[in-house]
C-alpha cells in the first residue's frame, strides 16, 4: 500500500513545486490550502507524513502539528519555513516535529526527510504493536494496573524479559511476585522452555537440595533411585527461587556455585552437570538486612539483584484496585456460576480505604466470597468479608444520610447466616462456600451466638 503524503501550504506555487518533487509513484499525494482543510482531510483519511507550512491564517502549522499528533503519535510532522529564527521553529520540536525545512525547499533534502520521516514512521509503529502484545502478555497472568508505580514495574519488565539477567523480585507476601515472574519467563527467548518455581519456605534443607539439585541412588535413606533435579528439569528455561531468604547456607553456597559456573553435582554424586537455566528470585524478606545480620551470603545476595524489581503493597497503589475487583469478578462469576457482574460504588469504596495486609491475594479471596455470597448483578457491602470491624460508610462523599449502619461485624454475621440458609444447614458446605476452615466457621458461628459452645465439634 502506497504511503500517503499531505502537503499544507497557503501558497499555490509551493504547494505544486513540492507535490512535483514527490511524485514519483511511490507516494499518494495529498494536498491542502490550509490548516482547517488539512484537518478535515486528516480526519477522514488517515496519512503517514504531513509537510506543512509554519505560518499561515488561521490554523497555523504549530496548532496542525498539535493536533495530529495528539490524534495520530505515529505520522510525522515536516515543518517548512522561511523563518529557521522564528520561535515557534523551538515550540514545534517540543511538540514533536520531526523535521524542519528552510524556505525556499531544497527538493533532494525534501525528498530525503520524507524517507527519513517514514523509516521513523516505521519504527514508531513497530514499538507501539509490540507494547500491545507486551501489555497483553502480563494480562494473561493476571498483572495489570494502572498506577505509576506499576507502570514502571511493567516497563522494568519489558527491559530485562528478553536478556540473561538474574533477577531479584522483592515485596510483601500477596503482591504477585511469582506472577512477575512468569511474566519475565513469558517475555524471554526462553518462554517456549519450562518455567518452574519452588518455595525454599516450604521445604528442609535436604529435601529442598534434592529438589533443586537431584540425587543419586543411595545418596540417603530411601534414596533408592537416581532422581533429577529442578536445575535439569528446567534446563533451557526458567526457575523461580521464591522465599529465598529462608535458604540454608549450605544450600546457598551451591546455587552460588551454578550461578558462577552453570554446572552443579547432584546429591550423593560427582560428576559435574552443566546446564543454561536462567534464575529468578523472590522474597518478603529484607535481603540486605540478613546480610548484615549475617543470615545470608553477601556474594550470592550480589550476584542475585543484577536487576532489583519491587512490587508496591496495594495499598500504595490503591487507583488499581478497581482493575483487580472487576477482574476478580469477571473471573470468579465464569468459574462458580454465579450472577455477579458488577460492584456498587459503596462496596467498591470500602474496599478501597482497606490496607490489605495479605495485598492482591487477600483482594482475590475477598472478592470470591462475595462473588458466591451474591445473588444480583452487583456486589454491594452486605455481600463483602473483610477482616477488620470498620465501620462501612457510603462511598458518595455528598451523601452522609445514605450511610449504612452497622459495622463488618454484622456483615459477617450476615454471610454466615446466609451461606447455612444456602446449603440448608449444612456446616461443613458453608465453610466450603465461604473459603473457610471449618474449625474457624465453628468458631465464629459461637462468636455470633448462632450455635452454643457445647456444639461446637
Amino acid at each position: 500500500m502506497q504511503k500517503k503524503i499531505l502537503i499544507v501550504d497557503d501558497s499555490t506555487s509551493e504547494r505544486e513545486v513540492m507535490a512535483e518533487a514527490l511524485d514519483t509513484g511511490e507516494y499518494q499525494i495529498l494536498v491542502a490550502s490550509n490548516g482547517e482543510e488539512a484537518l478535515e482531510m486528516v480526519r477522514t483519511e488517515p496519512v503517514d507524513v504531513v509537510i506543512t507550512d509554519l505560518r499561515m491564517p488561521g490554523l497555523d502549522g504549530l496548532a496542525l502539528l498539535r493536533t495530529i499528533t495528539a490524534n495520530d503519535p505515529c505520522t510525522q510532522v515536516i515543518l517548512a519555513t522561511a523563518y529557521a529564527t522564528d520561535e515557534g521553529v523551538e515550540s514545534a520540536f517540543d511538540e514533536g516535529v520531526f523535521y524542519y525545512l528552510s524556505k525556499p525547499i531544497d527538493l533532494p533534502v525534501l525528498r530525503a526527510t520524507v524517507k527519513r520521516a517514514l523509516k521513523t514512521q516505521a519504527l514508531h509503529i513497530e514499538n507501539l504493536t509490540l507494547h500491545e502484545q507486551v501489555d497483553e502478555k502480563l494480562e494473561s497472568v493476571n498483572i495489570i494496573g494502572r498506577s505509576k508505580v506499576m507502570q514502571q514495574v511493567f516497563r522494568l519488565i519489558r527491559r530485562v524479559a528478553p536478556t540473561r539477567a538474574t533477577v531479584l523480585i522483592t515485596g510483601e507476601t500477596g503482591t504477585g511476585k511469582e506472577l512477575i515472574a512468569q511474566a519475565i519467563h513469558n517475555l524471554s527467548p526462553r518462554k517456549d522452555k519450562l518455567f518452574k518455581a519452588i518455595n525454599c519456605a516450604s521445604l528442609n534443607r535436604e529435601l529442598l537440595e534434592s529438589e533443586l539439585f537431584g540425587h543419586e541412588r543411595g545418596a540417603f535413606t530411601g534414596a533408592v533411585s537416581t532422581k533429577r533435579g529442578l536445575f535439569e528439569v528446567v534446563d533451557g528455561g526458567t526457575l523461580l527461587l521464591d522465599e529465598i531468604g529462608e535458604m540454608s547456607s549450605d544450600t546457598q553456597a551451591k546455587l552460588l556455585r551454578i550461578l558462577q559456573e552453570q554446572q552443579f553435582s547432584r546429591v550423593g554424586g560427582t560428576d559435574d552437570i552443566r546446564v543454561d537455566v536462567r534464575i529468578l528470585s523472590a522474597t518478603n524478606r529484607d535481603l540486605a538486612e540478613e546480610v548484615e545480620n549475617h543470615r545470608f551470603r553477601e556474594d550470592l545476595y550480589h550476584r542475585l539483584k543484577v536487576f532489583p524489581i519491587h512490587i508496591p503493597p496495594l495499598r500504595e497503589r490503591r487507583e488499581d484496585i478497581p482493575l483487580f475487583v472487576q477482574s476478580f469478578i469477571k473471573r470468579f462469576s465464569e468459574e462458580h456460576g454465579r450472577p455477579a457482574e458488577s460492584i456498587t460504588p459503596r462496596a467498591l469504596d470500602l474496599l478501597v480505604q482497606q490496607e490489605w495486609p495479605g495485598n492482591v491475594r487477600e483482594l482475590m479471596n475477598v472478592i470470591e466470597k462475595a462473588v458466591i455470597l451474591c445473588d444480583s448483578p452487583l456486589i454491594d457491602v452486605d455481600d463483602l468479608w473483610l477482616e477488620s470491624d470498620v465501620t462501612v460508610a457510603s462511598a458518595s462523599p455528598t451523601s452522609s444520610s445514605s450511610a449504612v449502619e452497622g459495622t463488618l461485624a454484622d456483615i459477617e454475621k450476615h454471610a454466615l447466616e446466609s451461606a447455612l440458609e444456602q446449603t440448608g444447614g449444612n456446616r461443613t458446605q458453608a465453610a466450603k462456600k465461604l473459603g473457610i476452615p471449618l474449625r474457624t466457621f465453628y468458631r465464629k458461628l459461637e462468636k455470633y451466638g448462632l450455635i452454643g459452645s457445647d456444639e461446637r465439634k
